[in-house]
């Protein structure tokens, strides 16, 4: 074969490999491009990008069908319009100062810049879309290619984070951080401007027994309506938040008037304590409010609240359901109290705490019938500190629970003393109450004690009422069912509603000192509404008990309107429990204090004739007054009260007379019928006045 037949030959055979090469490239580069237009369409159809493009003019001449048909209409197609005719920028984000129309003229590229629609029904929607100008082979510029994307979803999720961050996620109410933030910004203008902020603070009493006794589930629906009820009192006027738990804020700008915002938070409360019903029970809570005003309050956020807060905590140790105004005392009063919260901690292992017992006496007889069991403190530094102080401190901390169990086994253990089977009563806390534990705490107690249950009377307030549901009588039923006795206690000065009456199982009502305290006083209607319940008592087959009692006159008051029981100071303060064991084993108390309203007496020492049942002796008058008389010289037993005995007042004439008391060798008598003082003095004989 010839060399350039060779030559040639191989020459055609690369060529030859070159073509086929150059073929397969072509289809490469078609099955690329098929590929490519395949993954657009899909963007286009499933995903949230889109596609464009427009001629030299700046009208489109491609626009994805599903952007097309949200701009369009068929009058006017979005395809075959000038792009900047279509999309303005979004002027609630502008990401800069240039605008498509400037990089359309300019011939610019632009990147991410966020559009809505110009018109149409689809202004709402939000897009962000890039184009950079497309030149041909010579350089020549040929229109603008682009891309977008909706921007709408994820201004959604950007709004729902933003909610999510201000607003509170149970009552759609702004939250701490939204609170703090409109609060620093208000006042940084009110600095400008010199205007006044308020501040009011807002607790609900009594709703972690909701929690407790209800579950958190109806505790969140009670907190839903509170705030739909604290929206609807306060309006436009301020700016209404919860900062969470149970606790709410309002802020009012521009508000300073102190009878405004006492006017309003006295409307809050009553708002807010209107029952609730929920779950298929009657739920009553309350409020308390703490109220501050900017600047003479505080000049800055932290310090305002800070001054809401001591005015809150002022409201709720004033008996909760108030308001009060923040006073810079406060602040020293806050200081005391962490003092004696931090001392509360370690008083009682430290054996600060003493139990007292103050006596409870039979009305008609002055027979001991028991004792209530009092917690005493006292601090090493301060001296005694009141219950008043430190048993809502107990409360708050979560130390009334402990505390609150080592009184129980105290009293208990000193009832095993008591002659008489002498019986001891303790207080409950609501909280105590609240808990599902507590029978089981009362029977360990009584085991540990070896105390019979009926000689233990538990001490409950009206407050466990107020959130009246199925573990409420639950508890009842499982505290009787241990054997104890349940006492109403400060009947008359709390929720007061009958209807608990009815159905729960009480075996005493205790009547507050309020209503005792000057009963004896002529024009007092105490004692019409103790009588009153101790009526309602009697129906309900139920004993009674005079709280407070201090002076004399209030016995015979007390025994009058037929209260079974009495406690006070005139038969015995809080005594410990050595001296309460000794008076029990006398088994009556003897009265004290003094009268306030007695009929004048005339002192005298004169002897009489006494009558006692079938014995009969001589005694010494020391003093006598129209209905009794104060003898000496014989030695009746002490307790004697109510003994029947005559007197011979006038000679050869004897008078019914009853024995109110009797100590150390004197008793006092009290007539049966008024005596005229006159018959005991001849006319020339008189004393003169």
């Amino acid at each position: 074969m010839a060399p350039g037949f060779e030559i040639k030959r191989q020459l055609g055979a690369v060529r030859g490999l070159f073509g086929s090469a150059a073929r397969d490239d072509e289809a490469v580069r078609a099955a690329a491009g098929e590929t490519a237009l395949r993954l657009v369409r899909h963007v286009e159809e499933h995903g949230a990008g889109w596609f464009w493009e427009t001629d030299r003019t700046g009208r489109l001449t491609y626009l994805s069908a599903k952007v097309a048909q949200a701009l369009g209409t068929p009058d006017s197609p979005a395809l075959g319009a000038p792009l900047t005719a279509l999309f303005q920028m979004d002027g609630d984000n502008p990401d800069t100062e240039r605008t498509l129309a400037f990089h359309f003229t300019a011939r610019t590229s632009f990147s991410d810049y966020a559009v809505r629609a110009a018109q149409g029904d689809a202004a709402d929607r939000c897009w962000s879309i890039s184009g950079r100008p497309r030149l041909d082979a010579f350089g020549q510029f040929q229109g603008f290619t682009g891309s977008g994307s909706d921007l709408s979803e994820k201004r959604r999720s950007e709004a729902e984070i933003t909610r999510l961050a201000l607003f509170d996620g149970l009552t759609g109410l702004a939250n701490r951080q939204r609170m703090r933030l409109s609060l620093d910004q208000t006042l940084a203008q009110s600095r400008r401007s010199y205007r006044s902020i308020s501040m009011l603070l807002l607790d609900l009493d009594r709703f972690k027994a909701v929690n407790d006794t209800l579950g958190h589930q109806v505790g969140d629906l009670l907190l839903q309506q509170v705030a739909q009820r604290l929206q609807r009192v306060v309006g436009e006027s301020g700016l209404v938040g919860r900062l969470g738990g149970d606790e709410f804020q309002v802020m009012l700008p521009e508000e300073s008037n102190r009878d405004r915002l006492g006017e309003l938070a006295r409307t809050i409360i009553a708002q807010l304590s209107q029952p609730y019903f929920l779950a298929g029970s009657s739920v009553t809570i309350g409020c308390s409010i703490g109220v501050a005003i900017a600047p003479e309050d505080g000049h800055d956020a932290e310090t305002l609240v800070r001054s809401a807060d001591l005015a809150l905590y002022a409201a709720k140790a004033d008996g909760r359901g108030v308001h009060r105004f923040y006073h810079e005392n406060m602040l020293e009063g806050a200081q005391t109290r962490k003092a004696l919260e931090d001392d509360l901690r370690h008083a009682l292992e430290r054996g600060e705490l003493q139990v007292v017992y103050q006596p409870v006496v039979a009305t008609g007889d002055a027979r001991i019938v028991g004792y209530e069991a009092l917690v005493r403190w006292q601090h090493p530094v301060r001296g005694p500190v009141s219950p008043a102080d430190f048993i809502p401190i107990a409360e708050e901390c979560g130390l009334i629970e402990p505390i609150g169990e080592w009184v129980l086994h105290t009293a208990i253990a000193a009832a095993r003393q008591f002659a008489n089977h002498a019986r001891v009563a303790v207080n409950v806390s609501p909280i105590q109450f609240a808990n599902p534990a507590f029978p089981a705490v009362v029977a360990r107690a009584l085991a540990a004690g070896n105390l019979a249950p009926e000689r233990l009377e538990l001490e409950i307030t009206e407050s466990v009422f107020l959130n009246e549901s199925a573990s409420t009588d639950a508890m009842f039923a499982s505290l009787k069912r241990l054997g104890v006795r349940l006492a109403l206690d400060d009947f008359g000065t709390g929720y007061s509603s009958l209807g608990y009456l009815r159905k729960a199982p009480f075996d005493k009502i205790k009547i507050d000192q309020s209503f005792v305290r000057g009963a004896a006083i002529s024009g007092s209607r105490n004692a019409a509404i103790i009588q009153a319940i101790v009526t309602l008592a009697a129906a309900l087959d139920m004993e009674t008990t005079a709280e407070g009692v201090e002076v004399q006159d209030e016995i015979e008051l007390i025994r009058g309107l037929g209260c079974s029981h009495i406690q006070g100071y005139v038969y015995g303060r809080p005594m410990d429990a050595e001296a309460a064991v000794a008076l029990s084993r006398k088994g009556f108390a003897q009265p004290g204090g003094y009268r306030i309203s007695r009929a004048p007496r005339i002192r005298t020492l004169r002897w009489a004739r006494l009558q006692a049942g079938d014995q009969s002796g001589e005694v010494r008058i020391r003093n006598v007054s129209t209905t009794g008389a104060m003898i000496d010289g014989i030695a009746f037993p002490e307790g004697a009260a109510q003994f029947p005995v005559q007197i011979e007042l006038i000679e050869g004439q004897m008078f019914n007379a009853t024995v109110r008391w009797a100590h150390d060798g004197q008793a006092g008598l009290a007539f049966d019928e008024r005596f005229n003082l006159e018959r005991m003095h001849p006319p020339a004989t008189r004393p003169r006045r």
